[in-house]
Protein backbone atom coordinates (compact mmCIF):
# COMPACT_ATOMS: atom_id res chain seq x y z
CA UNK A 1 0.00 0.00 0.00
CA UNK A 2 1.41 2.91 -1.03
CA UNK A 3 0.80 7.14 -0.59
CA UNK A 4 -0.37 6.99 -4.19
CA UNK A 5 -3.19 4.24 -3.20
CA UNK A 6 -4.43 6.68 0.02
CA UNK A 7 -4.40 9.38 -2.46
CA UNK A 8 -6.87 7.67 -5.09
CA UNK A 9 -9.11 5.65 -2.65
CA UNK A 10 -10.14 9.27 -1.10
CA UNK A 11 -10.27 10.79 -4.16
CA UNK A 12 -7.35 13.55 -3.44
CA UNK A 13 -4.00 14.43 -4.11
CA UNK A 14 -1.03 12.71 -3.38
CA UNK A 15 0.23 16.66 -2.04
CA UNK A 16 -3.08 16.55 0.45
CA UNK A 17 -2.14 13.48 1.99
CA UNK A 18 1.91 14.24 2.37
CA UNK A 19 0.23 17.18 4.01
CA UNK A 20 -1.56 15.37 6.19
CA UNK A 21 0.86 12.83 6.91
CA UNK A 22 3.32 15.89 8.13
CA UNK A 23 1.01 17.92 9.74
CA UNK A 24 0.67 20.83 7.49
CA UNK A 25 -1.82 23.39 8.83
CA UNK A 26 -2.99 23.96 5.52
CA UNK A 27 -5.52 20.97 5.39
CA UNK A 28 -9.11 21.80 6.38
CA UNK A 29 -9.89 19.46 9.91
CA UNK A 30 -13.07 17.73 6.95
CA UNK A 31 -10.36 16.79 4.71
CA UNK A 32 -8.03 15.75 7.25
CA UNK A 33 -10.75 13.54 8.71
CA UNK A 34 -11.28 11.69 5.54
CA UNK A 35 -7.98 10.94 4.14
CA UNK A 36 -7.31 9.58 8.19
CA UNK A 37 -10.23 7.45 8.27
CA UNK A 38 -9.35 5.71 4.53
CA UNK A 39 -5.51 5.29 5.71
CA UNK A 40 -6.98 3.40 8.65
CA UNK A 41 -9.46 1.26 6.31
CA UNK A 42 -6.55 0.94 4.09
CA UNK A 43 -3.92 -0.30 7.03
CA UNK A 44 -2.13 2.21 5.41
CA UNK A 45 1.52 2.63 7.24
CA UNK A 46 3.88 5.30 6.44
CA UNK A 47 7.34 4.46 5.13
CA UNK A 48 9.69 6.11 7.85
CA UNK A 49 12.49 5.30 5.89
CA UNK A 50 11.12 6.85 2.62
CA UNK A 51 9.78 9.76 4.69
CA UNK A 52 13.07 10.41 6.28
CA UNK A 53 14.99 10.58 2.83
CA UNK A 54 12.01 12.83 1.52
CA UNK A 55 11.99 15.41 4.38
CA UNK A 56 16.34 14.62 5.89
CA UNK A 57 14.55 14.05 9.48
CA UNK A 58 14.40 10.80 10.95
CA UNK A 59 11.65 12.26 13.81
CA UNK A 60 14.12 10.81 16.32
CA UNK A 61 15.70 12.76 19.40
CA UNK A 62 18.83 11.37 21.14
CA UNK A 63 19.13 11.01 24.70
CA UNK A 64 22.29 10.74 26.98
CA UNK A 65 22.37 9.94 30.45
CA UNK A 66 25.19 9.43 33.04
CA UNK A 67 23.38 6.63 34.22
CA UNK A 68 19.91 4.91 33.77
CA UNK A 69 19.15 3.27 37.68
CA UNK A 70 17.27 5.17 40.21
CA UNK A 71 13.63 7.20 40.26
CA UNK A 72 16.20 10.13 39.03
CA UNK A 73 16.74 9.13 35.75
CA UNK A 74 13.45 7.38 35.26
CA UNK A 75 11.65 10.29 36.57
CA UNK A 76 13.90 12.46 33.57
CA UNK A 77 13.36 10.14 31.01
CA UNK A 78 9.25 10.17 31.74
CA UNK A 79 9.35 13.80 31.40
CA UNK A 80 10.93 13.78 27.98
CA UNK A 81 9.37 11.07 26.53
CA UNK A 82 5.87 12.28 27.07
CA UNK A 83 7.54 15.82 25.56
CA UNK A 84 8.68 13.70 22.40
CA UNK A 85 5.83 11.72 21.97
CA UNK A 86 2.97 14.89 21.77
CA UNK A 87 5.52 15.60 18.79
CA UNK A 88 4.99 12.41 17.15
CA UNK A 89 8.81 11.58 18.02
CA UNK A 90 10.78 8.68 19.32
CA UNK A 91 13.51 8.56 22.08
CA UNK A 92 16.98 6.80 21.16
CA UNK A 93 18.69 6.45 24.75
CA UNK A 94 22.11 5.74 25.46
CA UNK A 95 23.96 5.76 29.15
CA UNK A 96 27.37 6.71 29.78
CA UNK A 97 28.87 4.87 32.70
CA UNK A 98 32.79 5.72 31.38
CA UNK A 99 34.72 8.64 30.97
CA UNK A 100 34.81 11.22 27.68
CA UNK A 101 36.11 8.76 25.29
CA UNK A 102 32.87 6.86 25.80
CA UNK A 103 30.45 9.65 25.52
CA UNK A 104 32.40 10.54 22.66
CA UNK A 105 31.12 7.08 21.15
CA UNK A 106 27.89 7.43 21.74
CA UNK A 107 27.71 11.02 20.21
CA UNK A 108 29.22 9.31 17.28
CA UNK A 109 27.00 6.45 17.36
CA UNK A 110 23.47 8.85 17.38
CA UNK A 111 25.08 10.50 14.50
CA UNK A 112 22.65 9.90 11.63
CA UNK A 113 20.18 8.76 13.37
CA UNK A 114 18.76 11.69 15.13
CA UNK A 115 17.78 15.19 14.73
CA UNK A 116 18.99 16.38 17.94
CA UNK A 117 20.67 15.40 21.10
CA UNK A 118 19.94 15.74 24.88
CA UNK A 119 23.43 15.34 26.51
CA UNK A 120 23.20 15.03 30.51
CA UNK A 121 26.92 14.05 31.28
CA UNK A 122 29.95 15.24 33.77
CA UNK A 123 32.38 14.70 30.75
CA UNK A 124 30.62 16.77 28.23
CA UNK A 125 32.27 20.68 27.95
CA UNK A 126 32.15 23.46 25.07
CA UNK A 127 35.79 22.09 24.39
CA UNK A 128 34.81 18.42 24.63
CA UNK A 129 31.63 18.97 22.19
CA UNK A 130 33.50 21.46 19.43
CA UNK A 131 35.86 18.45 19.13
CA UNK A 132 32.92 15.64 18.77
CA UNK A 133 29.61 16.92 18.16
CA UNK A 134 28.40 16.87 14.27
CA UNK A 135 28.11 20.33 12.64
CA UNK A 136 25.21 21.85 12.50
CA UNK A 137 23.37 18.78 14.66
CA UNK A 138 21.16 20.15 17.61
CA UNK A 139 21.86 20.04 20.82
CA UNK A 140 20.67 21.35 24.41
CA UNK A 141 22.34 20.21 27.39
CA UNK A 142 20.54 19.23 31.27
CA UNK A 143 22.37 20.14 34.12
CA UNK A 144 25.54 21.00 32.69
CA UNK A 145 28.33 23.81 33.42
CA UNK A 146 28.66 23.89 29.64
CA UNK A 147 25.74 25.70 28.62
CA UNK A 148 25.12 29.69 28.11
CA UNK A 149 27.78 29.86 25.33
CA UNK A 150 27.26 28.40 22.53
CA UNK A 151 25.71 25.99 23.35
CA UNK A 152 22.16 26.36 25.02
CA UNK A 153 21.02 24.54 28.21
CA UNK A 154 18.81 23.63 30.74
CA UNK A 155 19.28 23.31 34.72
CA UNK A 156 18.53 24.35 38.27
CA UNK A 157 20.54 26.67 40.46
CA UNK A 158 22.42 23.62 42.70
CA UNK A 159 24.32 26.36 44.25
CA UNK A 160 21.66 28.65 45.77
CA UNK A 161 19.05 25.36 46.32
CA UNK A 162 22.27 24.01 48.56
CA UNK A 163 22.76 27.49 50.26
CA UNK A 164 18.87 26.93 51.04
CA UNK A 165 18.93 23.53 52.54
CA UNK A 166 21.79 24.76 54.75
CA UNK A 167 19.90 27.77 55.99
CA UNK A 168 16.75 25.66 56.85
CA UNK A 169 19.30 23.32 58.72
CA UNK A 170 20.74 25.83 60.61
CA UNK A 171 17.31 27.90 61.31
CA UNK A 172 16.69 24.44 62.95
CA UNK A 173 19.38 25.06 65.32
CA UNK A 174 21.45 22.26 64.16
CA UNK A 175 24.88 23.84 64.79
CA UNK A 176 27.30 21.21 63.64
CA UNK A 177 25.57 20.44 59.78
CA UNK A 178 27.63 17.57 57.68
CA UNK A 179 27.50 17.17 53.81
CA UNK A 180 27.68 13.84 51.54
CA UNK A 181 29.41 14.56 48.10
CA UNK A 182 28.13 13.89 44.94
CA UNK A 183 30.41 12.44 42.50
CA UNK A 184 33.67 13.76 41.34
CA UNK A 185 33.86 16.02 38.25
CA UNK A 186 30.26 16.22 37.99
CA UNK A 187 29.13 19.39 38.21
CA UNK A 188 25.85 19.49 40.05
CA UNK A 189 27.36 18.01 42.77
CA UNK A 190 30.34 20.49 42.49
CA UNK A 191 27.55 22.89 42.67
CA UNK A 192 25.50 21.70 45.96
CA UNK A 193 28.89 21.39 47.93
CA UNK A 194 29.90 24.57 47.07
CA UNK A 195 26.69 25.91 47.88
CA UNK A 196 26.76 23.77 51.55
CA UNK A 197 30.39 25.76 52.27
CA UNK A 198 29.47 28.77 51.19
CA UNK A 199 26.10 29.00 53.84
CA UNK A 200 28.13 27.40 56.71
CA UNK A 201 31.30 30.10 56.12
CA UNK A 202 28.20 32.38 56.33
CA UNK A 203 25.91 31.40 59.16
CA UNK A 204 27.75 29.23 61.15
CA UNK A 205 30.96 31.01 61.14
CA UNK A 206 34.17 29.28 63.12
CA UNK A 207 31.81 25.63 62.86
CA UNK A 208 34.27 22.44 61.12
CA UNK A 209 32.75 21.33 58.41
CA UNK A 210 31.58 17.13 58.17
CA UNK A 211 32.08 16.58 54.56
CA UNK A 212 31.40 12.69 53.75
CA UNK A 213 32.46 11.10 50.00
CA UNK A 214 29.32 10.43 47.90
CA UNK A 215 28.41 9.07 44.60
CA UNK A 216 24.85 10.28 44.28
CA UNK A 217 23.83 6.07 44.79
CA UNK A 218 22.45 4.91 47.77
CA UNK A 219 24.91 2.07 48.78
CA UNK A 220 27.30 5.40 49.67
CA UNK A 221 24.70 6.95 51.38
CA UNK A 222 24.23 3.79 53.44
CA UNK A 223 28.22 3.58 54.05
CA UNK A 224 27.97 6.96 55.61
CA UNK A 225 25.16 6.30 57.96
CA UNK A 226 27.18 3.25 58.96
CA UNK A 227 30.34 5.22 60.35
CA UNK A 228 27.87 7.56 61.40
CA UNK A 229 26.00 5.46 63.63
CA UNK A 230 29.63 4.07 64.96
CA UNK A 231 30.77 7.64 65.92
CA UNK A 232 31.04 9.38 68.98
CA UNK A 233 31.29 12.86 67.34
CA UNK A 234 28.76 12.74 64.55
CA UNK A 235 27.43 15.86 63.38
CA UNK A 236 23.47 17.00 64.38
CA UNK A 237 22.47 17.12 60.77
CA UNK A 238 23.76 16.01 57.24
CA UNK A 239 22.61 17.13 54.13
CA UNK A 240 22.88 14.68 51.11
CA UNK A 241 23.26 16.13 47.85
CA UNK A 242 20.90 13.53 46.72
CA UNK A 243 17.68 11.60 48.11
CA UNK A 244 19.20 8.37 47.30
CA UNK A 245 22.09 8.84 49.54
CA UNK A 246 20.00 10.65 52.58
CA UNK A 247 17.92 7.61 52.30
CA UNK A 248 20.66 4.96 52.34
CA UNK A 249 22.33 7.10 55.48
CA UNK A 250 18.22 6.91 57.02
CA UNK A 251 18.16 3.54 56.62
CA UNK A 252 21.46 2.45 57.75
CA UNK A 253 21.27 4.71 60.99
CA UNK A 254 18.05 3.51 61.45
CA UNK A 255 19.26 -0.52 61.62
CA UNK A 256 21.73 0.90 64.16
CA UNK A 257 19.41 1.91 66.49
CA UNK A 258 20.12 5.65 65.42
CA UNK A 259 16.98 7.55 65.23
CA UNK A 260 16.02 10.92 62.88
CA UNK A 261 15.55 13.41 63.55
CA UNK A 262 15.97 12.86 67.44
CA UNK A 263 19.44 11.60 67.24
CA UNK A 264 20.72 12.84 63.65
CA UNK A 265 18.62 15.40 61.72
CA UNK A 266 18.75 14.22 57.29
CA UNK A 267 18.07 16.68 54.29
CA UNK A 268 18.03 15.28 50.62
CA UNK A 269 18.48 16.88 47.10
CA UNK A 270 15.86 16.82 44.11
CA UNK A 271 12.55 15.25 46.01
CA UNK A 272 12.28 12.02 44.21
CA UNK A 273 8.84 10.09 44.68
CA UNK A 274 9.86 8.01 47.41
CA UNK A 275 11.01 10.97 49.40
CA UNK A 276 7.56 11.62 50.39
CA UNK A 277 6.98 7.94 51.54
CA UNK A 278 9.63 7.06 53.76
CA UNK A 279 10.02 7.66 57.39
CA UNK A 280 10.30 10.08 58.82
CA UNK A 281 9.51 11.59 55.11
CA UNK A 282 12.39 13.16 53.62
CA UNK A 283 13.48 17.27 53.68
CA UNK A 284 14.67 18.21 50.34
CA UNK A 285 14.99 19.95 47.45
CA UNK A 286 11.91 19.72 45.18
CA UNK A 287 13.48 19.72 41.60
CA UNK A 288 11.01 19.58 38.67
CA UNK A 289 13.01 16.71 37.26
CA UNK A 290 10.47 15.56 34.91
CA UNK A 291 9.58 19.39 33.71
CA UNK A 292 13.16 20.11 33.16
CA UNK A 293 13.62 16.93 30.88
CA UNK A 294 10.38 18.54 29.01
CA UNK A 295 11.59 21.63 28.91
CA UNK A 296 14.79 20.88 27.30
CA UNK A 297 12.83 19.03 24.61
CA UNK A 298 11.20 21.65 24.21
CA UNK A 299 14.21 23.98 23.14
CA UNK A 300 15.72 20.99 21.13
CA UNK A 301 13.07 20.50 19.02
CA UNK A 302 12.88 24.50 18.62
CA UNK A 303 16.74 24.34 17.55
CA UNK A 304 15.87 21.65 15.17
CA UNK A 305 12.68 23.47 13.76
CA UNK A 306 15.36 26.71 13.30
CA UNK A 307 13.24 28.72 15.39
CA UNK A 308 13.68 32.64 16.10
CA UNK A 309 14.51 32.82 19.89
CA UNK A 310 15.87 29.05 20.08
CA UNK A 311 19.45 30.45 20.73
CA UNK A 312 21.81 29.33 23.32
CA UNK A 313 21.52 31.02 26.39
CA UNK A 314 21.31 29.02 29.78
CA UNK A 315 17.64 28.45 31.08
CA UNK A 316 17.59 27.72 34.85
CA UNK A 317 14.10 26.39 36.22
CA UNK A 318 13.20 26.85 39.78
CA UNK A 319 13.64 24.47 42.91
CA UNK A 320 11.64 24.82 45.69
CA UNK A 321 12.37 23.57 49.72
CA UNK A 322 10.28 20.75 50.69
CA UNK A 323 10.82 20.29 54.56
CA UNK A 324 9.40 17.06 56.23
CA UNK A 325 10.18 15.27 59.52
CA UNK A 326 13.56 14.09 58.54
CA UNK A 327 14.94 17.36 59.42
CA UNK A 328 13.30 17.92 62.87
CA UNK A 329 11.47 20.32 62.69
CA UNK A 330 8.35 20.89 60.16
CA UNK A 331 6.88 22.95 61.44
CA UNK A 332 8.96 26.00 59.95
CA UNK A 333 7.05 27.10 57.24
CA UNK A 334 9.88 26.79 54.14
CA UNK A 335 8.11 25.17 51.64
CA UNK A 336 8.95 27.88 48.99
CA UNK A 337 10.68 28.87 45.96
CA UNK A 338 14.40 29.30 46.57
CA UNK A 339 15.29 31.97 44.74
CA UNK A 340 17.46 31.83 41.15
CA UNK A 341 20.50 33.39 41.00
CA UNK A 342 19.52 37.67 39.70
CA UNK A 343 16.35 37.20 41.41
Amino acid sequence: MTIKDVAQAANVSVASVSRVLNGHASVTEETRTHILAVMKELRYVPHVGARSLSTSLTNTVGLLLPDLYGEYFSEMIRGIDGAARSRGLHLLVASLHGGADEAAAAIRTMRGRVDGLLVMSPHVDAAFLAQNLPEHLPIVLLNSGAGGGAYPSVSIDNYSAAHAMVEHLAACGHRSIGFITGPAGNFEAQERLRGYRAALAALLPGVREHVFEGDFTEEAGTRVGTALAGSAHRPRAVFAANDMMAIGAQLALQAAGVQVPRDIALAGFDDIPVARYVTPALTTVRVPIAGLGAQALHRLVARIGGRIGAGAAAETLEAQLVVRASSGCPDLNASNRIPRKGD
